[in-house]
């Protein structure tokens, strides 16, 4: 049966099965040129210098004091996904918590590739455990208080530096609205010990932990945010949404009171 166009209420075209293969075909020739410089900025990230991590880095965890080297956990890799949340915070930020949610179900995966997945943030040990409680998480949370490690990696920032207007932040000078940023940063370990940073990524880099943006990419509505300051003030601590709505978007109570601004993101 032939089905000719036609177009829903939306907007959106509706056509006969014929074209909507050959459309789909020619998006998958488009998905696979991306599937195929996905692979090779992979292999350049592979192939980036290391930098030797010189500096002793002290931890607080449930277990005690713990080195950079400890939290690798056996293994030669370190993921660490720099969390916001900061000294007095009364909670973590939404965004950060949005990407955590995704690490309980990827950690054994990871473990079994060689790779331990830690969080950290600057928020004393007692807060943190506070929050992880509340929020059900397994994984390891570190404290890094009282220690440069959050300034070292940029994702934490003095009122100084934040009263000049400009921080250090993705790679570059940038007004940001906060005391603490997101980031992933990445390690490896030799046989020897010594500890070596192979890889960090901030502002929409992060996004690779956030599984639940990559299948929203998938939908007719895809991530559906339009708020240009920015886009994620849709999220919710997981334990703080109302229930989903059957037909229309929840209304929106307000973004995240400690996050970046869209256009530093990317």
């Amino acid at each position: 049966m032939t089905i000719t166009a036609e177009t829903r209420p939306a907007g959106h075209p509706v056509v006969s099965a014929d074209r909507w293969v050959a459309e789909r075909k020619a998006l998958l020739a488009r998905e696979k040129e991306l599937t195929h410089l996905r692979d090779r900025i992979a292999a350049e990230r592979r192939a980036l210098p290391w930098l030797r991590i010189g500096k002793e880095y002290v931890f607080d965890a449930p277990e005690g004091r713990r080195s950079l080297a400890d939290l690798f956990q056996g293994r030669s890799q370190l993921l660490v996904q720099h969390f916001m949340f900061g000294p007095g915070w009364e909670q973590g930020c939404p965004s950060c918590s949005f990407m955590a949610d995704h690490i309980d179900g990827m950690a054994v995966h990871l473990a079994h590739r060689d790779v331990s997945v830690v969080v950290v943030s600057r928020a004393p040990l007692p807060e943190i455990e506070r929050f992880r409680r509340r929020m059900g998480w397994q994984f390891k949370w570190v404290s890094s208080h009282g220690t440069d490690f959050n300034h070292d990696f940029h994702v934490s920032f003095t009122p100084e530096e934040r009263a000049r207007g400009e921080v250090d932040y993705n790679w570059g000078k940038v007004a940001f609205p906060s005391e603490e940023a997101p980031g992933i940063s990445v390690f490896h370990k030799d046989d020897a010990g010594d500890v070596f940073l192979t890889y960090s990524t901030y502002g929409r880099g992060v996004e690779v932990m956030m599984g639940t943006y990559a299948l929203l990419d998938l939908t007719p509505k895809g991530r559906d945010e339009h708020n240009a300051a920015y886009r994620m003030d849709w999220v919710r601590h997981h334990d703080r949404y109302e229930p989903a709505p059957a037909t229309q978007p929840a209304a929106v109570a307000g973004g995240c009171c400690h996050a970046q601004a869209e256009r530093h993101a990317g």
